[in-house]
Formats: structure tokens, C-alpha cells, sequence
């Protein structure tokens, strides 16, 4: 197993593959069960990275920040999320999460993509913002839609610690999130 690790640990994806297509299948000091784990082991990180490329989530990169700071280029960018939503086939909607004037978290719409009821643009980004921030407390963030967040996403907000929700092309102050009843 110690071997196994500082393979894995030592190599890239494409060494491994490489490896794994060379190596003789039938010596006595490989068996099938490290056959079969070196095999997952090498196309795990290839899954997860191809998945989030296509799906633009998980992803750790820095978020490009807008060239101007203010509410305007924030609601701006959940347009654009929005844009990517329609183009994707989703729903129209995309969310900005703000701290300390700086996007912290992003998405758009994914309730069609993952064929997930609660993919909403509000609450991708807010789970965005919490995986990018290794938190779930967004203490002090405010949340960018391009539309007023339906009950849930505001519950979500609330709940994530959002202060302030700002909707639509006017940039509507929303106010503090509240937990509202379905």
C-alpha cells in the first residue's frame, strides 16, 4: 500500500494512465485488487475535473472581479450568469455573493442541468461562495440577483448569515433576507 500511495501521490493523471496501460496484468505482485483500485484511483481526478468543467461548478480558480466596484457591476455579473443559465438551457436567473466588495461566489441557474429542485442561481452561489470560502457562515456578504430570490433562496441567505439582498437591472435593495414560510 506504501508503494500505492507515493505512486499516486509522485505521478500525474497521465503518467498513471500510462502506467496502468504498460503494466503487466498477470505478475504475482499485482493483483487484481490493485489493478481495479490503481484503475479508480486514475480516473477519479479525471471525472471530477471534466465534470467541473462542464458544469462550471466546484471550480477553485479566482473569480475575475469586475474592472469597476459597485452594485452596478455586481448586478451586472448575475447578468451574466444569467446569460450563461440561457445558454446552458436553464432557467434565467444568476447570482453574485459579495464580501468586502469582492465576488466571493457565483452561479447561475442549475435546477434543468443537474435535475436538481433546489439548483437555484440564489443558492449554487451561495454554496459556491461557502466552498471557496471554506465556510458556512457568509457573515457580511450581500447577495447580487438578477431577480427577487424565491422563499428558499432567501431562507438559504438567512440562514448562510447574507445582510443584504440586492435584485434586478435596477439594482432593487431588498433588504436583509428574512425567514418567510413557504
Amino acid at each position: 500500500m506504501k508503494i500505492y500511495s507515493q505512486w499516486i501521490r509522485n505521478s500525474s493523471p497521465v503518467n498513471r494512465l500510462a502506467d496502468f496501460k504498460q503494466a503487466p496484468q498477470s505478475t504475482p505482485d499485482r493483483s487484481r485488487r490493485a489493478v481495479i483500485t490503481s484503475g479508480i484511483a486514475l480516473l477519479l481526478p479525471v471525472a471530477y475535473s471534466s465534470t467541473a468543467a462542464a458544469t462550471g461548478q466546484k471550480n477553485e480558480g479566482i473569480i475575475v472581479q469586475p474592472a469597476t466596484q459597485g452594485e452596478m457591476a455586481f448586478i451586472q455579473r448575475a447578468f451574466e450568469m444569467r446569460r450563461k443559465a440561457i445558454d446552458a438551457g436553464d432557467q434565467a436567473y444568476g447570482a453574485v455573493i459579495v464580501r468586502d466588495k469582492t465576488i466571493v461566489g457565483q452561479s447561475w441557474s442549475r435546477v434543468v442541468l443537474d435535475n436538481d429542485p433546489t439548483g437555484h442561481a440564489e443558492m449554487s452561489a451561495i454554496r459556491d461562495a461557502a466552498r471557496r470560502l471554506n465556510s458556512r457562515d457568509l457573515t457580511g456578504t450581500v447577495m447580487f440577483s438578477s431577480s427577487r430570490p424565491c422563499p428558499m433562496c432567501e431562507a438559504a441567505a438567512y440562514w448562510a448569515g447574507v445582510v443584504r439582498l440586492v435584485y434586478g437591472r435596477g439594482a432593487t435593495n431588498g433588504g436583509a433576507p428574512k425567514l418567510l414560510r413557504c
